[in-house]
């Protein structure tokens, strides 16, 4: 039967939508909330929404198609920000790349013999210091079809023992040289960033060689996700992966690759983070950027970049490990949808030393089940024409090019890793990045917000130390975690957690909610919280309850018409019986014998470590 087309009217009694009408609704709420006033007009809705990231690129609340740039090409096409294959990675997903630190070489080959029956489809190998012992390479890869499962190298310095290593076992098991994949791992800037030292292997002499005889085999690595862990913001990642890469363009072809075979040496590594939109944006804007550097060198053809993607090392936490699990699947999928050839999964125990096999169980089967039950894998592009996506990766690509074209004026990548330009510049954003996390704008679940004091750590071997001396390596949740590692501590010497008293005025509809923001905070840090019988407002009780929790220092919460009553004469009895200082959870106001408050958007860090000294933590 056909239906008259007069009867299809869906949308079509939906009024058209307007900026304007988007404007006065988003008015109105924030008059609600008090984040505008009745003087505010509808020109300000934008600015009042918008999000300031910590690179100065802004994201606003709403974009249209008046915001977005042109829609790139498909994939497989030049500029190849959607994607380097017109297929995408539909035929069989990334690649699903393990990494393996683990020192023990019968350790690590049970592992990866684990993974490779479990669906890993790649091994990362560090070898040296921080990782397994050249030595031990063979004994650990005893079990591995060399033709089947590729392997990169991550050696530093001891590629130039790693590297004959790994062709030597590649001729002793006879393994045809059209069917090695993977990488050497090679990355002399990358290994300057870590550790401030030079390194000066015959980089270019096994350039030759994978060229000649492995033409599935690369040699080097632009790892930029040191970058990252500095502190460094997703333009400023971009940036000096980009002028690593071409560096390296110009060590090959100084050493007589021409330039089309200098570019398929060439892999680039970057973390991906719980921010999905964000990951998905960098990727595709790295494809673009490098699509211009091929074009600049007269090679457009061969400039869709191969990417491997790894989850942050710097948004993992040590507290609460568990919530890990959801930022790396967040960070797998976007990793996935921005169009990373191969991806690793950290395991969520990574800050705690080497993984279990639970742990590196979980990290494969993330990526499985994205790929074989949820089919991102299959869909080229998803993010492709999205007037924000499509913005986003505009912006991010003119900063990066920017940051790029900084470092070249210096010299290059070396001399702005040596003169110390690339080492301010990531400080900058760090102490931008740091400040927001003390605010708590930037939130850590399990750590700055809902953390848990009583929870049971699993126990783990200590992973060996990473080489150290260069840019330095920040994690997300180091001044809290640090803050928790003081107060336990001293409660494992005392035998008594810290605590702060709570002095709740009025009835708990008019106290709970600031109470529980304050519990929240102080747990943030390792502190306990005492509460006073519920519903007692008189000074003199309050004041005895106070001295006979043992606390040393008290908050007061309620609502801002009980402060006006019961602040100022609970507070002073509180000091009387010996609060060392009394805290308002509210905003800030002339309330004598009030010393402090914490309020939404304050320091906590600085909170923390006043009641820290308070409390007599040391």
């Amino acid at each position: 039967m056909t239906v008259p087309s007069e009867t299809l009217r869906l949308a079509a009694d939906f009024p058209a939508a307007a900026s304007e009408h988007w404007r006065q609704s988003a008015l109105a709420v924030l008059r609600k909330t008090g984040a505008a006033d009745a003087d505010t007009g509808p020109e300000a809705v934008r600015e009042l929404l918008t999000h300031h990231g910590h690179d100065g690129l802004d994201t606003a609340a709403l974009y249209t198609g008046e915001d977005a740039p042109t829609v790139p090409p498909p994939p497989g096409l030049f500029p190849y920000t959607r994607g380097g294959r017109a297929t995408g990675a539909v035929a069989a997903g990334w690649d699903i790349r393990q990494r393996h630190a683990d020192p023990d070489p019968k350790l690590t080959g049970e592992a990866i013999r684990v993974d490779l029956e479990n669906g890993v489809t790649s091994l990362w190998l560090v070898l040296g210091d921080g990782g397994l012992p050249v030595s031990g390479l063979a004994t650990a890869l005893q079990d591995v079809y060399l033709d089947l499962a590729g392997v990169v190298l991550d050696a530093g310095e001891a590629a130039v023992e790693a590297v004959p290593a790994w062709f030597a076992l590649l001729a002793e098991r006879g393994v045809p040289s059209a069917e090695v994949r993977g990488n050497l791992g090679v990355d002399p800037l990358g290994w300057r960033a870590r550790t401030g030292q030079r390194w000066s292997g015959p980089a270019d002499e096994w350039a030759r060689r994978c060229a000649a005889d492995f033409p599935r085999l690369r040699a080097m690595t632009v790892d930029a996700t040191g970058y990252h862990d500095a502190g460094g913001s997703d333009a400023q990642e971009l940036g000096c992966a980009l002028a690593t890469g071409v560096a390296y363009l110009r060590e090959l072809t100084a050493a007589g690759l021409d330039v089309r075979t200098a570019f398929g040496q060439l892999e680039f590594r970057y973390a991906a983070t719980a921010d999905q939109f964000a990951t998905i944006v960098k990727l595709r804007a790295a494809r673009r950027l490098w699509a211009r550097v091929a074009q600049v060198c007269g090679v457009p053809q061969v400039g869709a970049q191969r990417q491997h993607a790894v989850t942050s090392s710097a948004m993992m936490t040590a507290r609460d490990p568990w919530v890990n699990m959801l930022r790396t699947t967040l960070a797998c999928f976007a990793a996935g949808v921005g169009g990373a050839e191969a991806v690793t999964v950290q395991p969520f125990d990574l800050h705690l030393g080497l993984p279990d096999g639970f742990a590196r169980r979980i990290a494969r089967n993330t990526q499985s089940l994205l790929l074989d039950e949820a089919n991102v894998g299959r869909v080229v592009d998803p993010a492709g024409g999205s007037w924000y996506v499509e913005r986003q990766t505009e912006e991010v690509a003119r900063a990066a090019w920017a940051w790029f074209t900084d470092i070249e004026r210096t010299g290059g990548m070396g001399t702005a890793l040596d003169s110390g330009l690339v080492a301010d510049r990531l400080a900058a954003t760090w102490q931008r990045r740091a400040d927001a996390l003390a605010h708590r704008r930037d939130r850590l679940t399990g750590v700055s917000e809902f953390p848990h004091l009583e929870e049971q750590l699993p126990a783990r071997p200590p992973a060996p130390p990473a080489p150290g001396g260069g840019l330095p390596r920040h994690r997300y949740a180091q001044a809290y975690e640090d803050l928790r590692d003081r107060v336990d501590a001293h409660t494992a010497t005392t035998g008594v957690r810290p605590a702060v008293f709570l002095a709740t005025l009025g009835r708990p509809a008019v106290h709970s909610a600031r109470a529980g923001f304050a519990a929240n905070l102080f747990a943030a840090g390792g502190v306990a919280s005492v509460h006073p019988p519920a519903g007692d407002d008189d000074p003199a009780r309050l004041a005895a309850a106070f001295a006979a929790s043992g606390a040393r220092v008290a908050c007061l919460c309620s609502s801002d018409r009980v402060y006006a009553e019961s602040a100022q004469p609970v507070a002073q009895a509180l000091a009387e019986a010996g609060a060392t200082r009394v805290w308002l959870a509210g905003a800030p106001a002339d309330r004598p014998a009030v010393d402090d408050y914490l309020f939404a958007g304050c320091d906590a860090v600085r909170v923390l470590e006043k009641i820290l000294r308070d409390l007599g933590v040391p």
